[in-house]
């Protein structure tokens, strides 16, 4: 296997404790928050769509990728994600977006630095890290609220 199929594999795994979350929420759920966080649900379903299609756009390089990223652009929830059948398809469409620009690197580019005003310098490698924690330490937040919030 080269270094590209196990990035790959690693991410597509670790996406499993958010994309599993998804199965059996309701709309009604979307608004769900754990006080004192106003981030609802909605909201960080739609953030982590946001920044995974961010990476695979600017990090990862496939241009084709089309992203208004509402909650980085908005820094606060502001009550309209409450769309689940959009939510989940533009999740679904962020899952896609960002294999199909992982599976685009070569072994050579994972060594590849870049940099961003949001984390400095990173290697592709580093960078993969990065968005694999942020989908995981918001898919965190998501199970809390989920089973705590109201």
């Amino acid at each position: 296997m080269n270094q590209t199929d196990a990035f790959l594999q690693m991410w597509r795994e670790s996406r499993t404790r958010f994309s599993l979350l998804l199965n059996g929420i309701n709309e009604n759920q979307l608004r769900y928050t754990l006080e004192p966080s106003a981030n609802s649900a909605g909201f960080l379903i739609r953030h982590i769509a946001d920044v995974e299609k961010l990476f695979s756009k600017n990090v990862f390089g496939k241009a084709d990728v089309k992203v208004v990223a509402k909650t980085v652009i908005d820094k606060k929830d502001t009550g309209e994600h409450t769309d689940l059948s959009f939510l989940l398809s533009y999740q679904n469409e962020s899952s896609e977006d960002l294999a199909s620009a992982i599976a685009l690197q070569s072994d050579s580019d994972w060594s590849q630095t870049i940099e961003t005003k949001e984390f400095g310098v990173k290697t592709k490698a580093e960078a993969l890290g990065r968005i694999t924690s942020h989908t995981a330490y918001h898919a965190g937040q998501l199970a809390l609220i989920l089973k705590y919030g109201k």
